[in-house]
């Protein structure tokens, strides 16, 4: 099973150099869009409902420091399935051309991360799960 870095590393393999912001935001909806396209996840790890949007802890720990990044070690886009990769380009079809801020703009309109922000203050840390069958559900309505 692919897990978060391959996801990365075929997205960066795909779109090249970007911010971690956007890496993380791209990462997010590949997430989302895996659950209602394929019926199934397209990395097991947890995404978190950060302060500036969501954030999967175990890629950032990769990226932490960082601004820009173009490779990820530890990233294998082979780890990819065929259906995986389709549903990625076609994120990143949407996506792709979108800045870093109108990414997370975006999330914070969104019911998912909303949810898993509730009663947290604006700004302020946290790590709230986005539970996989929040975004299932709410992307699965669009």
């Amino acid at each position: 099973m692919a897990n978060v870095l391959d996801a990365a590393a075929y997205i960066l393999d795909r779109q090249g150099s970007m911010t971690t912001w956007k890496l993380q935001k791209l990462v997010y909806y590949s997430q989302a869009w895996s659950l209602v396209w394929d019926d199934d996840v397209l990395f097991p790890e947890e995404i978190e409902a950060w302060a500036n949007g969501p954030v999967v802890r175990a890629l950032y720990n990769t990226h932490r420091g960082k601004y820009r990044v173009s490779c990820l070690s530890g990233g294998d886009v082979d780890a990819l399935t065929d259906e995986q990769r389709e549903t990625v380009d076609a994120v990143l079809a949407f996506y792709g051309d979108k800045s870093p801020q109108w990414l997370s703009d975006l999330t914070h309109m969104e019911a998912p991360w909303q949810s898993a922000r509730r009663g947290a203050p604006d700004g302020e840390r946290g790590n709230a799960v986005i539970a996989k069958e929040s975004l299932a559900e709410y992307y699965g309505s669009l």
